[in-house]
């Protein structure tokens, strides 16, 4: 509804009323047109110069279009609450995630070469990941880009950490299948054990928080992953030091 070509076409009084309907996005859709031309200190005639550009007969149709806009793109305020965090992190002591981790954290001990696999903010966290285990002692890259080459040998026990909240990242899983023919071993960290990633991996670690998203992006927090990268790492660093 809000295309760049539209938005660019705007004159500066039609842009003030664009961010304030974006910013009052539930109440405009009940307000008359004088109504919204009060609060949004422009004049009716702006208010219907601006319907026109963007395909509408008049504030009415735009009203509707609106409202179906904000159903569409689930336009909400999105929860800010840490409770969720704080009661993950009290409830993963002596937990079958727990126990999880620390197979993950043996595996980890075993291999030669770890490679962290996913992508956008879960590439991001394995950029993060591989830095981390490099700082122990690990031999360990990662990859976030869905181009690079696959075609490289791995001497010794390799092991494929993914990293994804849905588990069902097409290009994550193309990779998964791949490296899974070339003998390595793949553990997983995802949002829910009951996806693909999961399912295809020797190892799952799942941290079940609530999923958000915003328009099409995934907000979803990924402090439970970050604890979990930083742990096994911690881990791996004071059994060195012990051994």
């Amino acid at each position: 509804m809000f295309s760049y070509e539209v938005i660019q076409s705007l004159n500066n009084l039609e842009l003030s009323l664009y961010e304030y309907i974006m910013k009052n996005n539930k109440k405009v859709i009940y307000m008359r047109i004088r109504e919204l031309a009060d609060e949004a200190h422009v004049s009716t005639t702006t208010i219907l110069r601006f319907c026109k550009k963007l395909n509408c007969e008049g504030f009415s149709e735009f009203k509707v279009k609106f409202k179906m806009y904000i159903e569409e793109n689930n336009i909400k305020k999105v929860s800010d609450d840490t409770s969720e965090i704080i009661n993950f992190l009290k409830n993963i002591e002596e937990s079958d995630l727990d126990r999880r981790l620390d197979k993950l954290c043996e595996m980890v001990k075993m291999a030669n070469t770890i490679i962290f696999l996913g992508i956008g903010s879960s590439g991001i966290l394995c950029k993060y990941a591989a830095r981390y285990f490099s700082a122990i002692g690990k031999f360990t890259f990662h990859i976030d880009d869905p181009f690079y080459p696959k075609n490289f040998k791995c001497h010794g026990e390799c092991l494929v950490i993914a990293l994804s909240v849905s588990g069902e990242t097409d290009n994550t899983i193309e990779n998964i299948t791949r490296f899974k023919e070339e003998g390595f071993s793949v553990a997983s960290i995802t949002n829910s054990e009951n996806c693909t990633i999961a399912k295809m991996s020797d190892l799952n670690l799942p941290y079940y928080v609530q999923q958000v998203k915003v328009n099409y992006s995934d907000i979803t927090t990924q402090l439970p992953v970050l604890y979990m990268i930083e742990r096994i790492g911690k881990k791996l660093y004071n059994q060195y030091i012990v051994e």
